[in-house]
């Protein structure tokens, strides 16, 4: 996995750099403006390029830069200084701004001749490469202080930060290239990004001489009345998925028995009693999949105290991992979240900023911005592991934390998640390590929607064409 650094993280690791192995500071940025000049060769022949230059350590490796570019042939350079030229130089045509104005520190709102500045350069239709971070972009939860530079191109200094992915920092950053330039980085505890490479643990081959016994066995649990359509897509997800489950039950209301029998011909059913469509506690049923190495559970099941009383007798009865979406989430909002604290389980909880927002009792605006920590503080307390849905998610269990940032616009509609879910159940009823698990999930997903989405755009895809393409994305994985 690929590290991804706070603020703090990075300022330590500069300070060790240059204190402690004596790397001086102009070495470093000498480094980073060959890392800049080596990304701009790369994607352009030549033209008139305008570096944006600020005055923090951004500005210096812009000034380095302005140097090494103006010897390049083919390139004509002129430099901006934004603390004392005018704006009068954006009357020009340039065909690439580098915007060297603020680094991954910037923690304030912009000033209006910033946001002056910031209007001028996304105005310019030209091609813009961003130092470490666009200007304008938190470096710690991706938020745009006032305005912020739309790149292209941003060019990662060392590691990756926080800010290019939470928030807006996904739509800002354009396509982020890494570049190591030696600075050393020896804290711990920060934060990991999965890569296509780290997901092959989970898809190694298998013997011949096996049977379904001999693989995981996982329970969806959930439907309703009013939302008979959720649970459906969790099931399609885990056969879609061709993970080699050996048993896929579907646990569903009694009375709504006919609108799935058939549907899946590769499952069993165990039916719940309900009063309406809306499931009431059933310890004899639900007794009958205490078995499975994993239960989904919440997908479209309403909010009840039926549903609270089924989730409490699961926590306190069931010893495999629990995973608990939508409905259940909401019940748990609902009724009381401490019931967490008394379990037998592994439990995986799978929120959306909002449905987080009444788990934790924290408004989305706070939780946006600190939302690593905050999600880190809820798993530790309830000792769950918590995958906080967003663009980019979050998944942690509260000491470690991964974050995800496959998946695309299509992907914002109803059922994604409990796709989702469905992956996700997979992953974890085949006994792997249980956080590593929940962040593949939601890797192969994101990566899921990529696919599809390529296959037609963001306004048509839906979930269901999401699971289309789930046996594509694991053969990308395990050739």
């Amino acid at each position: 996995m690929e590290r991804v650094l706070t603020n703090a993280q990075m300022r330590e690791a500069d300070s060790y750099t240059i204190n402690e192995l004596g790397i001086p500071s102009e070495v470093l940025i000498e480094r980073a403006a060959n890392a800049i000049l080596e990304v701009i060769l790369d994607n352009y022949k030549g033209g008139r390029v305008l570096v944006c230059i600020g005055k923090g350590n951004n500005g210096e490796d812009g000034k380095h830069l302005s140097v090494l570019l103006s010897k390049i042939h083919g390139f004509n350079v002129v430099n901006f200084f934004a603390e004392k030229d005018d704006l009068s130089v954006f009357d020009k045509k340039f065909d690439i701004i580098i915007d060297c104005l603020f680094g991954t520190g910037l923690n304030r709102q912009l000033d209006d001749k910033y946001l002056q500045i910031i209007k001028r350069i996304n105005d310019s239709n030209s091609k813009i490469i961003s130092c470490d971070i666009p200007s304008g972009i938190n470096g710690d939860n991706g938020l745009v202080m006032g305005g912020a530079v739309k790149a292209d191109i941003t060019v990662a200094i060392q590691d990756y930060k926080l800010g290019h992915f939470l928030n807006d920092g996904v739509d800002y950053c354009g396509k982020i290239i890494l570049k190591d330039i030696g600075i050393s980085v020896w804290s711990e505890g920060h934060v990991r990004k999965m890569r296509l490479e780290d997901l092959k643990p989970f898809f190694l081959d298998r013997k011949r001489n096996v049977n379904k016994g001999s693989f995981g066995k996982a329970c969806i649990f959930g439907g309703s009345k009013a939302y008979s359509g959720s649970v459906i897509l969790s099931v399609n997800a885990i056969l879609a998925l061709k993970m080699g489950l050996g048993y896929v039950n579907l646990a569903i209301p009694n009375s709504l028995y006919s609108v799935y029998a058939g549907r899946y011909p590769e499952i069993t059913y165990t039916c719940v009693d309900d009063l309406d469509g809306n499931i009431i506690f059933d310890k004899k049923s639900i007794d009958k999949i205490l078995k499975y190495d994993c239960i989904a559970f919440g997908m479209g099941v309403g909010v009840g105290e039926g549903v609270y009383d089924t989730l409490k007798y699961l926590l306190s009865n069931y010893y495999g991992v629990l995973i608990i979406d939508a409905d259940g989430i909401n019940t748990l909002s609902k009724y009381g979240v401490e019931i967490l604290k008394n379990k037998a389980c592994k439990v995986v909880l799978t929120p959306h900023l909002k449905e987080f927002e009444r788990l934790a009792d924290i408004k989305v605006e706070k939780i946006k911005e600190n939302s690593v920590e905050i999600a880190e503080n809820f798993a530790k307390e309830y000792q769950v592991v918590l995958l906080l849905k967003n663009s980019t998610s979050i998944i942690t269990d509260g000491t470690l934390s991964i974050i995800n940032s496959t998946g695309c616009s299509g992907m914002a509609k109803g059922g994604s998640g409990d796709t989702l879910t469905g992956i996700c159940a997979g992953m974890c009823a085949n006994n792997h390590e249980l956080l590593t698990a929940v962040g593949a999930s939601a890797y192969v997903f994101g990566k899921a929607g990529e696919f599809a989405q390529n296959l037609q755009n963001s306004y048509t895809l839906t979930p269901s064409d999401v699971v289309k393409v789930l046996p594509s994305v694991i053969n990308a994985i395990i050739e």
